[in-house]
Order: C-alpha cells, then sequence, then structure tokens
C-alpha cells in the first residue's frame, strides 16, 4: 500500500543526514485542517527527515502501512484489520514502525507527540529525546479515551521538555515537569495579509449579503450553538458563515436558518479569499472543560487578515487580545450582537 519514493527520499536523507529524524505522532490527520502540527512539521523537514505517524485506520486484511510525502513530510498511516483489541493494536502498529526503521535506516530520532495515546506503540522503540507538544487538553475533549489521562503522567516523565499550546495550559502543566514552556501558536502574517487585498469571491460565498460574520476551524463541542442560533434570531439580516468540518457531533444539532451558512472545510490557501469577505470574524466557543484550555491560533490569524474580532471569554483570548483591544469579548446574544455592532463601526 506504499505510495512512496524510497530512493527519492534516500536522496532527501543525504541532504539532512546532520540531523536526526524526526517522529511525529499525532492524532491529527494530516488532510485535517491545516494547524499546528502541519505548520511545524513542514519546518522541521526543510532540515531533517519528518515522519509524521497518523493513528491506525482499520480497513486492511493483513497489518500494514501507507507512505506518502507531501511539503516533505512522509505521512504515515497504519493500516490494520477491524477487530483487534487494544493489546494487538498496539504491537500491529510497533511492528509496521519497527519494520519502518529498518526500510528507511532511521535511528536515534527524535520523538515528538502531540497524543499521549500513542504511547502504547511507541514506548520501547529507540530514540534520542522525547517532546511532548501540548497543544491542548485533550482529556477533556468529548470521546476521550479512558486510558488518556494515565498514558500523559507517563509521557510526561518521559520527555525531555514539554511545550504547551497557550498560557493557560502552561499554568495547568508547569508544576508537573521541571521543562514546561507556553509555546502558544504564532500566525502566518504574510498570509492571511492577502485577505486584506480585493479578492474574487468564491462562488459559494459571493450571493451572501452582508454583514457577514464568519468563522473557521472545527465545528464540534466547543461551539456554541445556542449563541450562534441567538445571533441569527436577533439579527436576521446578519449572514453567519462557518467554514470548517463538522465532527463529534451530529450535524442535525447545529442551528438552522436562512442567515446561517455551513461551507464545509476548506483548503488553507483558500482561507483569505473567504476571509476578505467578511466584516467581522468571530469565535463562537462555548464555556465549558473542552475550551477551559484552548489557545486558539484563529485570533491571530483574524488579525492579521485585518478583521475585527469578537469572542466569547475564552481566557487565552482575553488574555492578550482582549485586555489589548485587539478583540471584542462577549458572551450572551445579546452582548455578542452589542459586540459586533461595535465592530462593524469601527474603521
Amino acid at each position: 500500500m506504499a505510495n512512496f519514493d524510497n530512493r527519492a527520499h534516500e536522496r532527501t536523507r543525504n541532504r539532512k543526514e546532520h540531523h536526526n529524524d524526526l517522529l511525529c505522532f499525532s492524532h491529527l490527520r494530516w488532510n485535517f485542517v491545516f494547524q499546528r502540527p502541519q505548520h511545524l512539521m513542514t519546518r522541521f523537514a526543510r532540515e531533517r527527515r519528518v515522519f509524521y505517524v497518523e493513528e491506525p485506520i482499520f480497513d486492511a486484511n493483513v497489518p500494514t502501512i501507507e507512505l506518502h510525502e507531501t511539503q516533505g513530510v512522509v505521512v504515515a498511516v497504519p493500516h490494520l484489520p477491524a477487530g483487534l483489541d487494544r493489546l494487538r493494536i498496539a504491537l500491529s502498529v510497533r511492528h509496521l514502525l519497527s519494520n519502518l526503521f529498518v526500510s528507511h535506516n532511521i535511528s536515534d530520532p527524535v520523538f515528538w507527540y502531540y497524543t499521549p495515546m500513542a504511547l502504547e506503540f511507541s514506548r520501547d522503540l529507540p530514540n534520542a529525546g522525547i517532546v511532548f507538544d501540548c497543544m491542548d487538553e485533550l482529556s477533556a475533549f468529548a470521546g476521550a479515551p479512558p486510558a488518556l489521562a494515565a498514558l500523559e503522567q507517563e509521557l510526561l516523565a518521559r520527555a525531555a521538555v514539554v511545550f504547551t499550546g497557550g498560557q493557560s495550559l502552561f499554568e495547568a502543566k508547569r508544576e508537573k515537569h521541571s521543562h514546561v514552556h507556553a509555546f502558544p501558536s504564532s500566525v502566518d502574517v504574510a498570509h492571511f495579509a492577502r485577505a486584506r487585498q480585493p479578492h474574487d469571491e468564491a462562488r459559494d460565498h459571493a450571493a451572501i449579503p452582508h454583514p457577514r460574520l464568519g468563522f473557521f476551524g472545527v465545528v464540534d463541542e466547543r461551539m456554541d450553538l445556542n449563541l450562534v442560533a441567538g445571533i441569527a434570531r436577533q439579527r436576521p439580516a446578519w449572514h453567519q458563515i462557518i467554514i470548517g468540518p463538522c465532527v463529534k457531533i451530529d450535524p442535525i444539532t447545529l442551528p438552522q436558518g436562512p442567515n446561517i451558512h455551513y461551507l464545509g472545510m476548506k483548503h488553507y490557501d483558500d482561507l483569505p479569499r473567504y476571509l476578505a469577505g467578511w466584516d467581522v470574524a468571530m469565535l463562537p466557543f462555548a464555556r465549558n472543560a473542552s475550551t477551559r484550555f484552548i489557545s486558539p491560533t484563529k485570533t491571530p490569524e483574524y488579525l492579521a487578515a485585518g478583521r475585527p474580532v469578537v469572542s466569547t471569554s475564552i481566557r487565552d483570548v482575553v488574555r492578550p487580545y482582549g485586555d489589548l483591544g485587539l478583540a471584542y469579548i462577549a458572551d450572551t446574544p445579546a452582548d455578542f450582537v452589542a459586540a459586533v455592532e461595535a465592530a462593524l463601526q469601527r474603521d
């Protein structure tokens, strides 16, 4: 099932042989929303070989690993038979990775973890050091595996260094490891600043009337659906545009109306084109366990695009963006509407 040129990658290795290889273990599919892992791994791949190991897909008769290269990163996807228990899953993936080490001459790689669950199949593989990039409090998300909290403790004990996706998460983790560093996601300014220039509107966007309130990101349990519905009721002439995949919640539960537009997932390269047509960018996040420690990367992305920002009181948005007057903060539909009205008047 491998879709990969070993010779081409060996040439890549020869160019980068003075750096340790890097294996990234992630709970996010590479082709999902382009975010922190993809930004970092594509940059690391400029100077070293990077293998991005996804979680298994259960669609094979025998265990196999699919390899494909994108943006300099080798994405490795284990394919396993359905019906395996946790132990057999771990053993199968570990065997596939051991073979990958041999076939691609991987020795003493740096392990970069986004999910502690990957310890189940990687804990005894040889490595030169472990980084835990704790971008989210995964244990607070809907559907989190029961074993995740214990595996995170093990990963913290094994890691040489820990990064956190924001200040709030840093404050929650800093007593759990001797080398924890707040590492909030930054922004590709040049990319999103393209939204400040005129663009031809996308076909699914052009006919939507103004004022437009836009959001891009993952639509899941972190979104305040009652807030979205309340804004739509209070201002029927405003149009909310929501871009991104819907996961872990039933799409039937999403608020519906003639002024709410779900445009689905868009390519990262196309986001500035959509942003350019918005009057206000919004972060309608719920205030619950899954959002307690989030640090939305879209905040600086919206700002780089030149859009006024209205957000609920997510701690890492309030500090620093709200405190600096760079974002309006509101939680109820009435307050959110008032904040959007103020943002619409702002130059």
